[in-house]
């Protein structure tokens, strides 16, 4: 007897199949059919991860996969790769679809379309990069990083230059997380690495003040760091490969390009098939991650806007961590359970050299723009105790509501164990404390660990005294 209702999902990576898994456990194939479209080659992989397989970090691109297509078909999930959904039938229930070459092959041959029915549908059709529309942008050894496929591509630009002679040059073009993760990963492969932004810091998730620390760390690396200056152009010689990247003032020589200028919500088929877009161009979800105005429509991942906990606004926030859970939410909805998404703080961490950069909640910028007002403290501590071996410096920067003194965010820039402190605010701004009340939290204390005055708790303690002490009229 066939499944009695088929789920159709469009993007086979974190939220896509993890919706397609969760809905599998709940339900099993005699009852539901889950058939998963997939452009690309790969599923269920950690883009992350990409940056650090291109510094030889980690070996790829298998070890980035969590998952694969065939191993998503043993446990019952029919995952049809290198297989583009390009329209959506909403009122028909059923999606067009162009599939080209052998389904784990190399593609090839002639395309083929044809339509699928469903009766549940989930878009998880991610974000695309931001290329400009410039001079040169498109030429090859220009590489945006957002999929493997992307990271395959820039290897072998990477596997041509190298039989080049020295130097070789690198152009990242913009100082956000994969930028600064990129320019270090070019670093370590030797080349001579200019990063290019045209913010007056790197890392505008991070204040300027912080962003300062990053561009240090950055020069010590011998990275060069170039802010306030915008893309004009690539210059390319005759073979249309890169030679340089123009600014505005500058020619800064390049073998090869990154471009880490963001991405935006991949809306394309949502947009043309009427489904309600908000201000970032992202879907817009309730709760359980159902798009709103349908009854028999998921999304999650890289193409919804999610709910801002602190400032209570929607934004565009693509992190793996959110389209991991997007997808839980929706494979239990989908299967006919219950379950919610309430929403996000703001996590994210990276690195760059040795230097762990974190942040939560509200930058300065935000929490104005959301109308709040708020002190802001600093504090620079030790990741250990004083007189213990390896005891690093790290500088806690912390955002609080004037009066109320509620936490409106932290940002943490230092060495080894300065990160994942992160967390401890993320929890924080969760719970809707106040900084008072985090200066009584009962962490875990030892020297090898933590002076007796955690870095977090120590900036509470300070931003819990500026709180009372500025809690008069502006």
């Amino acid at each position: 007897m066939p499944p009695t209702e088929r789920l159709v999902i469009v993007g086979g990576d974190a939220a896509g199949m993890s919706a397609a898994a969760q809905a599998r456990r709940l339900r099993g194939p005699d009852e539901l059919e889950i058939v998963a479209f997939e452009r690309g080659a790969h599923t269920s992989y950690s883009a992350c991860g990409i940056p650090y397989w291109v510094s030889d970090t980690v070996s790829g691109p298998d070890a980035l996969v969590a998952r694969s297509p065939a191993e998503h078909r043993a446990r019952g999930v029919d995952v049809r790769t290198r297989t583009e959904v390009v329209e959506l039938d909403l009122p028909g229930r059923r999606v067009r679809t162009r599939a080209a070459g052998e389904r784990d092959g190399s593609g090839g041959g002639e395309a083929r379309e044809s339509w699928t029915s469903y009766d549940r549908l989930v878009l998880a059709t991610g974000a695309r990069p931001i290329r400009p529309d410039l001079p040169g942008a498109d030429a090859p050894g220009v590489h945006c990083v957002q999929t493997l496929g992307d990271g395959e591509a820039l290897l072998r630009t990477l596997a041509e230059v190298e039989r080049r002679p020295e130097p070789r040059h690198a152009v990242v073009v913009g100082a956000g997380y994969i930028g600064v993760e990129m320019a270090e990963a070019l670093a370590l492969r030797g080349y001579r690495v200019t990063v290019l932004d045209k913010a007056d810091q790197p890392m505008t998730t991070l204040d300027p003040d912080m962003g300062e620390l990053v561009r240090d760390a950055m020069a010590g690396m011998g990275i060069n760091t170039v802010t306030g200056a915008g893309m004009t152009g690539v210059e390319t010689g005759e073979d249309g490969l890169p030679r340089a990247v123009l600014t505005e003032d500058d020619r800064h020589p390049a073998d090869v390009v990154v471009l880490g200028l963001g991405v935006r919500p991949e809306t394309t088929l949502a947009a043309a098939a009427g489904l309600p877009l908000g201000a970032s161009g992202g879907l817009l979800t309730d709760l359980g991650m159902r798009v709103r105005g349908r009854t028999d429509v998921w999304a999650g991942g890289d193409c919804v806007e999610v709910l801002n906990l602190v400032s209570g606004q929607p934004g565009h926030v693509p992190l793996g961590t959110h389209a991991n859970k997007h997808g839980q939410v929706i494979g239990t909805n989908a299967a006919g359970g219950y379950a919610t998404f309430p929403g996000v703080v703001g996590t994210a961490v990276s690195r760059v050299c040795d230097l762990e950069i974190a942040r939560t909640g509200l930058l300065e910028a935000q929490a104005r723009e959301a109308g709040l007002r708020f002190v802001t403290t600093s504090v620079t501590a030790t990741s250990r105790s004083g007189y213990f071996p390896g005891a690093r410096p790290m500088t806690v920067k912390m955002l609080a509501e004037r009066r109320t003194g509620r936490l409106l965010g932290v940002q943490i820039v230092g060495r080894e164990g300065a990160a994942k402190r992160v967390d401890v605010a993320a929890v924080a701004l969760t719970a809707k404390l106040t900084v008072e009340q985090m200066t009584s939290l009962d962490l875990g204390y030892a020297p090898p660990f933590s002076p007796v005055w955690d870095p977090v708790l120590a900036a509470a303690r300070k931003a819990a005294a500026a709180a009372v002490r500025e809690a008069g009229p502006d």
